[in-house]
């Protein structure tokens, strides 16, 4: 395939100029209202660390530590794991832009209470909610982003969307340290509030972007769905050869799927090849939180007291200061994935983040032996390092991999067991982490330098690539070369599968395929 092609239904297609076609032009200035649900989850991570380091909100809610700290920060994520099982449903059912709106409707009352917050149980409950609506925002906004650009875009706008966190990051840390001089408790209410800010904006705006091709067939919309693809990948001429070949493709894959797989959570581990992505899904949701990103994430504060920073003007520079590096750095591997590939983005990542944090572990046992502004530099310095590593494999990956190894008909499902590992994984690392600090102190990097090396192991042995290849067709790199993947071809296959009576158990002698090439030895097409 050339640098100026790619690739799509086994042809090469001409690379297109977004600001050149204006119906792909309006629909990507658009984009944001659907990429801010990420933003608005990364300001809270970042404003956690501004309101830790902020005197007036210890005082108001008796300078919380230990089992409370952790209480209050992890309650975001428990919010999250309870709306597990409407995200999906309200995604599938309702659509992708009505899924964000309903999930920044929540995401407000969270913020009122949180901001209310005169007794710490009230700021819980807030963060509570916040959670719950976060949740169902976030099960939305990336599957209309991957399934509404052109194919040229999906894996750069797809990763940049959870590198977003990040600029929702920056503006936390930088809020909360802006408003750290306030009279009286507006000091950590004014960020508090500024909270809700991207969630009216997205109720509002959301609107100006189409709705998913795919799921307004999935509806039986048939002619709506063609226009939007046309007007966003071909100037609306519906007679354009790609969005022809596009429409074709999504339509067949839609309807094989309906017509031979059921609309179950099993779906998700019926299959060898599903069980696959499984496997890949469950790892990266735990890897994306417990590399060692949510001590320095939600507690930064409480890492940079083990080397002696205690004054918050000085925790809060650091915050800020790390929140430009990160999002530098996530936004910036974007537009290199397809160049690169996911697997060695992996890879490295999890070799970078290994070697950091035991450079880090080092650092910090020295220090707890002999404190030195050597060590101290150390720590702080492989932080950043640490970040930049991390950023590589487990940031803007979490969400575009996920979301691309996944076929229509379970995509919905198959995120939100993501998000379900992401935020049991949070919880854990929100509740435990503060407490581990307080006893265990440097030590406790020592736990995350084992995992780290776990991590590796997987990924080299399961990670898939699936680099420059179309949405629909990734299937194949699972289930084998029979697989569904839209279009003629594979309308004929299944259907003369069925017509000779293939039986439901014959799927299972497909053996999956292997972790570089994902190819398999039969396809598994059920019929």
């Amino acid at each position: 395939m050339g640098k100026d092609t790619f690739e799509l239904a086994g042809r090469e297609w001409p690379n297109v100029t977004w600001w050149k076609m204006k119906g792909m032009r309006t629909v990507y200035l658009t984009l944001w209202a659907a990429m801010l649900t990420s933003a608005t989850n990364g300001y809270d991570g970042s404003l956690m660390n501004g309101l830790e380091a902020i005197t007036s909100w210890n005082e108001n809610f008796n300078h919380p530590s230990g089992q409370i700290l952790g209480l209050i920060t992890a309650s975001m994520s428990i919010g999250s794991l309870l709306a597990i099982p409407v995200v999906p449903y309200t995604a599938d059912i309702l659509g992708r832009r009505t899924g964000v709106v309903i999930g920044c409707a929540i995401m407000i009352v969270g913020v009122s209470l949180i901001c209310i917050g005169f007794h710490v149980a009230l700021f819980i409950v807030g963060r509570f909610i916040l959670g719950f609506g976060i949740a169902i925002a976030h099960g939305s906004a990336p599957l209309l982003i991957a399934e509404l650009v052109h194919p040229q875009h999906r894996a750069i706008y797809s990763t940049i969307y959870n590198t977003l966190w990040y600029l929702g990051s920056l503006v936390g840390s930088w809020v909360a340290f802006g408003t750290r001089h306030l009279d009286g408790q507006w000091a950590w209410r004014v960020p508090v509030l500024l909270q809700a800010v991207p969630s009216i904006v997205q109720m509002i705006f959301i609107w100006t972007v189409p709705e998913s091709p795919r799921w307004l067939i999935s509806k039986g919309r048939h002619q709506q769905a063609k226009e939007i693809l046309a007007y966003v990948h071909a100037e609306s001429n519906l007679d354009d050869e790609l969005v022809n070949v596009e429409f074709n493709e999504i339509q067949q894959t839609i309807a094989l799927e309906q017509e031979y797989e059921k609309s179950a959570w099993k779906e998700l581990y019926a299959t060898p090849g599903n069980r696959h992505r499984l496997l890949i899904l469950i790892s990266i949701g735990f890897f994306s939180q417990w590399s060692g990103n949510g001590i320095v994430s939600y507690y930064l504060p409480k890492v940079l007291e083990l080397i002696g920073i205690t004054d918050s003007t000085t925790q809060l520079e650091i915050n800020g200061y790390l929140s430009i590096v990160q999002l530098i750095s996530a936004v910036g591997i974007c537009f290199f994935v397809d160049k690169i590939g996911r697997r060695p983005l992996f890879i490295t990542s999890c070799v970078g983040m290994l070697v950091t944090f035991i450079v880090t572990t080092i650092a910090l046992a020295r220090y707890s032996i002999s404190p030195s502004s050597a060590s101290a530099n150390t720590v702080i310095v492989f932080i950043f390092i640490y970040y930049i590593m991390y950023n590589l494999g487990f940031c803007g990956l979490l969400v575009s991999y996920s979301t691309e190894i996944l076929p229509y008909r379970i995509r919905a499902k198959g995120l939100t067991v993501m998000f379900f590992c992401v935020d049991l994984s949070l919880w854990f690392n929100q509740y435990v982490n503060p407490i581990a600090l307080e006893s265990i102190a440097w030590k406790y990097y020592i736990v995350y330098c084992c995992w780290l090396a776990l991590e590796l192991a997987v990924v080299l042995k399961w990670y898939v690539e699936t680099k420059n290849t179309a949405l629909e067709e990734i299937v194949k790199f699972f289930d084998g070369e029979g697989a569904i993947v839209g279009g003629d071809a594979a309308t004929a296959k299944a259907r003369e599968l069925a017509a000779v009576g293939m039986g439901e158990g014959e799927d299972d002698q497909y053996e999956g395929g292997d972790a570089n090439t994902g190819a398999g030895e039969k396809g598994a097409v059920k019929v």
